[in-house]
């Protein structure tokens, strides 16, 4: 392949995990011209948290050795032992099978990994922001406008704030609302916006970990992630800020006024009403679930409606692509939103060592969508059959711990032990393929 005498230029919209993942491996390349505009002035601490799996460890480690270590600067060990195996385990806690008791083992386990560890979406956000320079990053810039003219090179695009801008390439991890998402497949696309078919609503509370204890929370649960199944709401905790705060969760299937209502942390998500969780409904739940579900429902402010995508046909349109939540926006339940960006970062930055020219920025990002569109959707899928697995609503697994164990064994190898250096060979190989056979016809 050739090179140019200038640097491509590259844009970036979103500063979240995809975008800063990507701009983080991208800096390093001299032959590229990076930059990030993010819409928000400032990240601001919601309270997610996140308990990566094998797959977002490997793909960081393809981003760079610096990407994995600033989350491994920010990260806290799950369990005592940082070189154990360790994995998010799967509890009913109602029912005949109901298993959460001190000593009782878990009837299924997800995203077994060695030294696995847990990190709030705020840390990780910091530690990845800090790994690209500051003039290579905007805040307060929300996209509201991106085109392409067939006599221009550069793909335009305006924000908010009514300025203006210009890249050879422009890479959309605006989010589950993306604008980019509406450029590529269209306005009017059935998949154009985010849904919540089976109307879920989070209610999610951060307290010390010492609140937790004090509340009646188990302090093995405070450690570890474990997931707590039952019908009218599944109950999780994940621990933060190196072992300091404890995010406690109940998702609850139906809750929600409608499949469109989808919102987010950190927003006004309640409109005017107060989202109560009716902690006596879960009279029937063991002891431990009760405990964590009483936490949470002493503050529902931070309920929200959660959402994905229904299938996009398409992640590129010329010179612009979509990566994380603004391609392929999955529901929570897989634990794998974060490792789906982080995949795709580390496919597009594979990828682009190789682009020089402009001429071969729309044939690498075709190699990307034929790569990672699938995958991507299946987890997607994956991630709805698991909520609907948590509410006893999905081929009846509650009913039996070992039909239950292989059903959570076969999603979590899926989403958990796919070959990543593998996927970006596949990519690569698309990519030179595409570019030979350009040349052999001209």
């Amino acid at each position: 392949m050739g090179s140019t005498h200038h640097p491509l230029s590259i844009a970036i919209m979103g500063g979240g995990i995809a975008g800063l993942s990507l701009a983080a491996a991208l800096v390093k390349k001299p032959h590229l011209d990076i930059h990030v505009y993010e819409a928000v002035p400032a990240h601001s601490d919601v309270g997610a948290g996140l308990a990566l799996h094998r797959n977002a460890l490997a793909a960081m480690a393809l981003l760079g050795p610096e990407v994995h270590q600033a989350y491994l600067d920010k990260a806290i060990n799950i369990g005592e032992d940082a070189e154990a195996e360790m994995a998010t385990d799967i509890f009913f806690a109602c029912g005949p099978h109901a298993n959460t008791g001190a000593d009782q083992e878990p009837v299924a386990e997800l995203g077994r990994a060695k030294g696995r560890k847990s990190v709030s979406r705020a840390d990780l956000l910091a530690g990845l922001l800090g790994l690209v320079p500051g003039e290579k990053v905007s805040f307060g810039k929300r996209l509201t406008k991106i085109w392409e003219e067939a006599e221009e090179e550069k793909v335009k695009f305006e924000f908010g704030d009514g300025t203006k801008g210009e890249a050879d390439c422009v890479l959309g991890a605006d989010g589950i609302r993306s604008v980019v998402r509406g450029y590529v497949i269209g306005e009017n696309h059935p998949a154009r916006h985010p849904v919540n078919h089976d109307r879920w609503q989070v209610y999610r509370t951060v307290v010390t970990t010492e609140e937790a204890i004090e509340a009646g929370v188990e302090e093995r649960f405070t450690r570890t992630v474990p997931i707590l199944l039952g019908p009218r709401g599944h109950v999780n905790c994940i621990p933060m800020n190196k072992g300091t705060r404890l995010s406690a969760g109940v998702a609850v299937r139906g809750a929600a006024l409608g499949e469109k209502e989808v919102d987010g942390p950190g927003k006004d998500n309640n409109k005017g009403r107060k989202k109560e969780l009716n902690v006596g409904l879960y009279k029937d739940y063991t002891p431990e679930a009760r405990a964590i579900v009483d936490l949470v429902a002493k503050d529902t402010s931070a309920s929200w409606a959660v959402g994905d995508h229904d299938n996009a046909p398409v992640y590129f349109k010329g010179r612009v692509a979509m990566l994380g939540d603004a391609a392929h926006a999955s529901l929570p339940f897989a634990g794998n939103g974060a490792a789906q960006a982080l995949e795709d970062a580390a496919v597009l930055d594979h990828l682009f060592e190789r682009v020089k020219q402009p001429s071969q920025i729309e044939v690498a990002l075709g190699a990307y969508d034929a790569v990672r569109r699938p995958r991507s959707q299946d987890v997607v899928d994956v991630a709805r059959m698991l909520g609907r697995a948590y509410a006893f609503a999905e081929r009846d697994i509650h009913e039996d711990p070992k039909k239950a164990r292989v059903f959570f064994t076969q999603a979590g190898r899926f989403t958990n032990e796919a070959d990543l250096t593998q996927q970006n060979e596949e990519a690569m190989a698309r990519l030179e393929n595409s570019v030979r056979g350009g040349s052999k016809n001209n």
